[in-house]
Parts: structure tokens; C-alpha cells; sequence
């Protein structure tokens, strides 16, 4: 099965739902970059494979696909 993406996914609020998310489109092959104020939770996401930003506005430029999972 051939899959395209659509380019660099940035990932804001990484808790208990978004962190979840977040893994599991880097499972699926995705280019993830993620922001949380949380610095574990960023670390968390560079383990699983995926990429941290140190702001939300690094974090959304250049993406061509925002997902917000905040409170």
C-alpha cells in the first residue's frame, strides 16, 4: 500500500489525550512536531519519534496541518 502524507504535522497540547494522538501518527509514519509547556511532555514525543518545539508559533510554522488538544 503506497501512502503520501500531507507534509509536517504540528501537534499543540501534548496531556493525557493529545500526547496519545500525537504517538500514534508518528507510529503511522507521519513528520510530528509538537508543543506543550510542559517540557516532559515534549521530551516525551522526541522519544517516541517525533519532533519538540520550544513555542507554539515554531512549532506551527511551516505545517501543513495544525491539530490543537488543549483544555
Amino acid at each position: 500500500m503506497n501512502e503520501r502524507h500531507a507534509g509536517r504535522v504540528a501537534f499543540l497540547g501534548l496531556g493525557n489525550m493529545g500526547a496519545r494522538m500525537a504517538r500514534r501518527l508518528v507510529d503511522a509514519g507521519h513528520d510530528v512536531t509538537g508543543f506543550d509547556p510542559v517540557p516532559s511532555a515534549r521530551q516525551a514525543l522526541v522519544e517516541a519519534g517525533g519532533g519538540a518545539a520550544a513555542t507554539a508559533v515554531e512549532a506551527v510554522t511551516g505545517a501543513a496541518v495544525v491539530i490543537l488538544m488543549l483544555p
